[in-house]
């Protein structure tokens, strides 16, 4: 499994962004995919996740500000993230897990700067 990442870039605070992650591959066993960010000095911590069934969880800090959906048509997963603060500045990382795997896509530098 290949997970392409994008959509990352500077956005003022308040303002929003869409990441996408596009898998290429077998994705047949594939249960859970997730986004998780990480700052330098931090470990990477878990922003979003939806698994196979459509049930999603979320961070402490993306609770009611950031939606994570799937378009399995298109193998994508989607984050929309809204009202960004300068702490939502980070690396994000897409994940996406099977019983016996991890894969991981390139990050996507996300600035929330005015």
């Amino acid at each position: 499994v290949q997970l392409q990442a994008s959509g990352g870039g500077l956005v003022q605070p308040g303002g929003s962004l869409r990441l996408s992650c596009t898998a290429s591959g077998s994705i047949d066993n594939i249960y859970v995919m997730g986004w998780y960010r990480q700052v330098p000095g931090k470990q990477r911590e878990l922003v979003a996740a939806i698994n196979s069934g459509g049930f999603t969880q979320y961070g402490d800090s993306a609770k009611g500000r950031f939606v994570i959906s799937r378009d399995k048509e298109r193998n994508t997963v989607y984050l929309q993230m809204n009202s960004l603060k300068p702490e939502d500045t980070a690396v994000y990382y897409c994940k996406w897990s099977s019983r016996l795997y991890d894969y991981w896509g390139r990050g996507t530098l996300v600035t929330v700067s005015s």
